[in-house]
């Protein structure tokens, strides 16, 4: 009998059609997406019959996996696992993969353009002209600031932040700082990157750009008094996660001139708000999560979680693993070799 595999994101045909040669697939209805709830308690229910899932933006609880005794693997189109108690499902026994490598350059591409967008104001200014107000040759008041030549602060040199850097150092001839909590010596021998404390990489940097996950230390990272020991002339960027950010303290620091800007990809809630105070600042630019999403990339990513989740049910797998401990030590459900 073929393993039982629940469906909770829209899939490409082909990648849902390998999935079919190998699996039987319960694929949830793609208007529940529309309602989280609703696509919540339906991915509640189907799994309780399942051996595996595959899907991403949904939080997998506790009491999902209690009602679920024959899942074995979660397989996440996302690089982010924070939807997903790690040490939960380590005890449990089931394998958690996600798709780290694939979205990589995309994703940095993305903050980049964060970093273009907000630094040459260019959403504000195309506004500007859309709404007619372009009578003559421009003066200060359209200005924006250089983005060669600067000070780049990363916070976080992982895959994503090691192509930053490599954007901003070989690209645009940016000096380049970054905390982490190893030393990326690979980036600094070609980026000549820096390794800095945090306090001293807020205080230099002309862009602060966050690539760390959310974990409960990075929770709430920056908040007032960061956001204070920023030059008054930063750009902050933020497409890692939203709760990385004091979201209130941004927005009293975008009022007050506390810093210069933010570029934003991520938000303490998705989607955002219509009424939030950060979509009526100018000095803001705000997309919809948008980080790896082309059509390359996306597709990328659905193959690669569909591959993670066929070759962890076989016992097979051996990278893409947030939780490697349940392949090397003693699994707690059938149905998985231990490595």
């Amino acid at each position: 009998m073929k393993p039982m595999i629940v469906v909770y994101k829209t899939l490409p045909a082909d990648v849902l059609a390998y999935l079919n040669e190998h699996v039987e697939t319960i694929v949830l209805d793609p208007e529940l997406g529309a309602s989280h709830e609703a696509l919540f308690w339906a991915l509640h229910l189907a799994l309780s019959g399942a051996d595996g899932a595959i899907g991403a933006s949904v939080k997998i609880t506790p009491a999902m996996l209690d009602a679920a005794p024959r899942l074995k693997v979660l397989s996440t189109i996302s690089v982010g696992i924070d939807n997903f108690d790690v040490d939960d499902l380590t005890r449990r026994g089931i394998v958690l993969t996600h798709t780290p490598d694939v979205l990589t350059e995309s994703t940095a591409d993305t903050v980049f353009a964060l970093i273009l967008a907000t630094a040459r104001r260019v959403v504000e200014l195309a506004e500007w002209v859309k709404a007619g107000r372009w009578h003559g040759s421009i003066g200060p008041a359209q200005y924006g600031v250089d983005v060669h030549g600067k000070t780049l602060g990363i916070v976080g040199l992982g895959r994503i932040g090691s192509a930053l850097a490599r954007r901003a150092a070989l690209g645009f001839g940016m000096r380049v700082l970054y905390t982490n909590r190893h030393a990326n010596e690979v980036a600094e021998r070609a980026f000549g990157a820096r390794r800095v404390a945090l306090a001293q990489l807020l205080a230099e940097a002309d862009f602060v750009c966050l690539q760390v996950p959310l974990t409960p230390e990075t929770r709430g990272l920056i908040g007032a008094a960061e956001l204070k020991a920023m030059k008054r002339s930063a750009i902050l960027i933020n497409a890692s996660r939203g709760a990385i950010v004091d979201e209130a303290a941004l927005i009293d620091a975008l009022a007050s001139g506390t810093i210069a800007g933010a570029g934003l990809d991520v938000f303490e809630r998705e989607p955002l708000s219509a009424d939030s105070p950060l979509l009526s600042l100018p000095n803001v630019v705000a997309l919809p999560h948008i980080g790896s999403a082309t059509h390359e990339t996306r597709h990328a990513m659905a193959r690669c979680a569909a591959e993670n989740l066929l070759a962890a049910l076989a016992g097979a797998l051996e990278r893409n693993v947030a939780n490697p401990e349940v392949l090397t030590g003693r699994t707690l459900r059938s149905g998985l070799r231990s490595r």
